[in-house]
């Protein structure tokens, strides 16, 4: 292919020949190629002012730069609308999703798996809005997922060994996939809560995810992958040492010092049923109002987060280990019909979440944090069987794109003005009506009863 050469402006051409003249000592076929080099740039660019060019040159960032960095706010984020994921949302649909998210101030996505269609098509998605608009920014925490030997199958699970067809099948996807679009993604995940017990379908133990996190990091080496490409696996507090001494082997040992940085889930709403104690109303609250009950109960339900977070910290520290701890997962659900709702720990409402939200996002942009809040939006087939599970729940939006009351004053703001998901305009949940979203509040038990019951 014939490529034309720009016409060299009088400018340009005595920036060349002084080019030349500071270069003269060198191979003159090496200053020919630089000054074409040189008039090719300019050309290219003599249209960008210096301040454009200068974010050019920002915009290309690395995990270092933008974990825990609060001008780069982390979501998880599923794109499903149907109660199937046989149902793959489409190419513009992730795009208007993108949009919504970047409105309010997300750069970093996190998914889950490379099996279905949806991490790729989400990465095409961002790529094209990137094409569309060169200062569109999003980046992606790429999951792939870890079985254990027989998940998901008729047999019993063999937690002692991995699936190795399928794991191999998985990491190669994903390793495709940041090749494809390094510009995009800056982390691998291997695995989502692998390693913690309760996950009985499928959990592994942490040789494995340490073998398939140092051949990743081997890659990197080799030059296979970006050198700037974190590599990490995005588990339970428990699981990266900040629980029971069950889960302190030398393998995780082993696996925290290989990894670049630590990606823990710490999740307060479920154990307002599972470890109550710091839940609920305390005796001395009793006389407060119920916001100032629920708004207590809600920090208690924070510090309770931070305690697992240090916990786990300080485990890695006493191995003499130092090594970068962002969360990679923590959410409120807002309905459940369940343990967590009007029947169990009246745990789950919009304005518990809202509340939870706003102090997650307070403290981990205070501690230079990144936390990747679950999630962006609703997603009905976490659990199709039971409509009212509490899984369903967990969104920021509604399926429908509704902004739950976490996210009501960037309504106010007009920073979703324009956008729609699935044709329907973001608008608030309850119309926006404070009053009748209270009226479907569960006040939090008195503490002393809930326990208790326990």
């Amino acid at each position: 292919m014939k490529i034309k050469l720009p016409i060299l402006t009088d400018k340009l051409l005595k920036g060349s020949f002084q080019f030349y003249a500071c270069c003269k000592k060198q191979a003159l076929i090496k200053c020919v190629v630089a000054a074409l080099f040189l008039t090719l740039s300019f050309s290219c660019n003599h249209h960008l002012s210096k301040k454009e060019v200068t974010t050019q040159i920002k915009k290309e960032v690395t995990a270092k730069d933008i974990l825990g960095n609060p001008a780069y706010l982390a979501i998880s984020y599923g794109g499903y609308r149907q109660n199937s994921r046989d149902i793959q949302p489409t190419v513009e649909q992730l795009k208007a999703d993108m949009k919504m998210l970047s409105a309010m101030g997300i750069k970093i996505l996190r998914t889950y798996n490379v099996q279905l269609k949806q991490a790729a098509n989400v990465l095409e998605a961002i790529h094209q809005l990137k094409k569309e608009d060169p200062t569109y920014e999003m980046y992606v925490m790429l999951g792939a997922w870890i079985d254990c030997e027989n998940a998901w199958t008729t047999l019993p699970p063999n937690h002692d060994n991995e699936n190795l067809e399928g794991n191999t099948a998985e990491i190669q996807r994903a390793v495709d996939l940041a090749n494809k679009y390094p510009d995009i993604v800056k982390i691998i995940a291997v695995g989502n809560e692998a390693m913690v017990k309760w996950a009985a379908s499928y959990f592994v133990q942490p040789w494995v995810i340490l073998k398939w996190v140092n051949h990743l990091q081997e890659l990197k080496q080799k030059g296979h992958l970006s050198k700037d490409l974190w590599i990490t696996s995005s588990d339970n507090f428990a699981s990266w040492g900040g629980g029971g001494n069950e889960y302190h082997v030398e393998d995780l040992t082993k696996l925290i010092k290989a990894v670049d940085y630590i990606s823990l889930h710490t999740y307060p709403m479920h154990d307002t049923h599972y470890n109550p104690n710091f839940w609920g109303t305390l005796e001395a609250e009793k006389e407060l109002s119920d916001i100032e009950k629920i708004e207590r109960a809600m920090v208690r339900a924070r510090d309770y987060a931070i305690n697992q977070y240090q916990n786990t910290a300080a485990y890695i520290k006493g191995l003499g280990i130092e090594k970068p701890i962002h969360i990679g997962e923590t959410g409120w659900a807002t309905s459940s019909n369940g343990f967590y709702g009007e029947n169990g720990s009246k745990a789950t409402d919009e304005y518990k979440e809202g509340l939870y939200y706003s102090l997650m996002r307070e403290w981990t942009n205070k501690m230079g944090i990144a936390c990747f809040y679950f999630e962006a939006f609703d997603e009905n087939w976490k659990d199709a069987a039971n409509p009212g599970g509490s899984e369903n729940y967990f969104g920021l939006f509604t399926i429908e794109g509704q902004a739950k009351y976490a996210l009501w004053d960037l309504v106010d703001k007009g920073v979703f003005k324009g956008l729609s998901r699935s044709k329907n305009p973001v608008t608030k949940t309850y119309k926006g009506d404070k009053e009748a979203l209270l009226k479907a509040v569960s006040m939090p038990p008195l503490k002393s009863v809930l326990v208790g019951e326990h």
